[in-house]
This record gives structure tokens, sequence and C-alpha cells, in this order.
């Protein structure tokens, strides 16, 4: 003896009789605000390389580490090697020619209870400084809401 059968549901979960429910989305903590350095800063989550940390109630601390580096210039050795032929003496002066070059980094450290990440910003002059100094103080606003 054989029964009828009725085709198979789409959803295996589903109960024969009672209307599917739509399927709820997970809430995520939003779009990413902004990105400082390899964070992305969300309304309610920071998003790091090592894990999320939450934003509110989060501590930031931002340091700058500068340097510079004194070189000599690439047209200066070029100009002393092509005027050793011509003016033997003369042509070495050049290589008394000397350019300071600022280099640093940044280092922005969030902390929220035990969870820290730090993240370092390599920056070439004050005005990037100035920015990341900016976005962090907005972040901080956000983190106190």
């Amino acid at each position: 003896m054989t029964y009828p059968q009725s085709p198979p549901p789409s959803d295996p979960w589903s109960v024969p009789g009672v209307p599917a429910q739509p399927p709820v989305a997970p809430q995520g903590p939003g779009p990413v605000i902004m990105h400082i350095g390899d964070m992305g800063v969300t309304s309610a989550v920071v998003h790091t390389p090592a894990g999320d940390i939450p934003l509110p109630g989060s501590t930031w601390m931002v340091h700058d580490y500068w340097h510079n580096e004194t070189k000599i210039p690439t047209w200066a050795i070029v100009a002393s090697i092509a005027g050793f032929c011509v003016l033997t003496v003369f042509s070495l002066l050049f290589l008394l020619v000397k350019v300071t070059i600022p280099r640093g980094t940044v280092q922005v450290t969030v902390t929220n209870g035990t969870r820290q990440y730090v993240s370092r910003i390599a920056v070439t002059d004050q005005a990037q400084v100035t920015a990341i100094n900016q976005q962090v103080n907005y972040v901080r606003s956000l983190a106190a809401l």
C-alpha cells in the first residue's frame, strides 16, 4: 500500500500547515564611520585585525614619534660622479649637500577593559599627525556617548 506524498518543503525546518517566518538578519554594528590606520570604527565596535573591541567606554591614546634623517640627495651623487672627469676637486663639493627628511610614526592605542590594540601609522609631515589627532578626538567623542 502506498501513501500519497507531498512535495518536500523548501525549508527543511518548516512545519507543514504553519506559514514560514522570514529569516531574521543579524543586527550588525553598522557601517564603518572611519578608518584609523588598520582599524575600522563603527558606531558600536572598533574592528581590528586582532578582533573587535566595543567602542562605548573605550579609551584612546595617541603618541607621535619623529626622527629626522639626513642624507645626500641622488642628484648630488650623480653630479659629483659626472663632474669628477671635468673638475676633480670641485665635483667632490657636491657630496657636502645634505637633505633633512622628517619621518615618523603615530601610535594609536585603543583600550577597553582587558582588550587593547596598537596601530602604528607612518607619517611624513605634521599635517598628517594633525589629521590623525582630529580623527581620534572624534572617535573619543563617540566612545563617550
